[in-house]
């Protein structure tokens, strides 16, 4: 399971900088691999395009010890941990194209491994459309493997993706899931792994219809200032409250 959750990440990493890269025809992505004793990663940006400001998808595998008091209550037992893991954040220069982040990620802790994710869209000029085409392509992929998982991470999410200093959401939301387990939801590994790579694959899925239907949109300075603005919030966001940010500087650096 290690092995295919990392290769699958991998994989989906490549297909995200091969689609984006389509889209954009003034840039491409640029790679920086990293090792440590303990792990690896790769992170590929792509910036200064004519559509895509910035783009970043970050794989990374690495082994450590379970830093004390992060997540007490997270499956599992003991010091010694492993995790592997994607995360995927496209600001678009358009300011009608919304900005759109995902991540996943699989995790062993002593005899449980979990798996957690999630993706949400901040639109910087909401169009109903999009919205419902983003919200509904992630429904179809938690449909098909469960039901009631599509009202539950979205709940989730819309609790987890709000600013409490200013009282607002930062975005329109998407799925959350955290900490899913076989005990946890009365499937086996084999069964989350594949409802998480459904949501990965729903990421492009849901991207590039939004990105096609707005890139080419005209806009000027005010449209621009206000995008600044709103980005202001999601920074706020991952700074203050985005526990993934959050959990891999103290994983790393503890």
């Amino acid at each position: 399971m290690h092995k295919a959750a990392a290769g699958y990440f991998k994989t989906l990493q490549a297909r995200m900088c091969a689609a984006l890269e389509a889209l954009e025809p003034n840039g491409s992505f640029r790679s920086d691999i990293w090792t440590r004793d303990d792990g690896g990663g790769e992170a590929r940006v792509l910036e200064g395009g004519e559509f895509i400001e910035k783009c970043g998808v970050v794989t990374q595998e690495f082994l450590g010890d379970w830093p004390d008091g992060l997540g007490a209550n997270r499956p599992g037992s003991g010091r010694a941990f492993w995790a592997s893991g994607i995360r995927f954040a496209l600001h678009p220069r358009n300011p009608f194209m919304p900005a759109i982040q995902a991540h996943f990620r699989m995790v062993q802790r002593g005899n449980a491994t979990w798996f957690s994710g999630g993706a949400d869209m901040t639109p910087y000029y909401p169009v109903v459309e999009d919205v419902q085409h983003f919200h509904r392509t992630f429904k179809t992929a938690c449909d098909a493997h469960d039901p009631a998982f599509h009202a539950d991470f979205k709940a989730r999410c819309d609790r987890l993706a709000y600013l409490p200093h200013r009282k607002e959401h930062c975005g329109v939301g998407g799925i959350d899931f955290d900490g899913l387990t076989p005990a946890h939801t009365g499937r086996d590994l084999d069964t989350l792994f594949a409802f998480v790579q459904s949501a990965g694959d729903a990421v492009l899925e849901a991207v590039l219809p939004i990105a096609n239907r707005r890139k080419d949109r005209s806009y000027d300075d005010r449209h621009r200032a206000w995008q600044a603005a709103r980005r202001g919030r999601s920074a706020e966001f991952t700074l203050m409250d985005d526990r993934d940010p959050i959990f891999g500087v103290r994983a790393r650096s503890h």
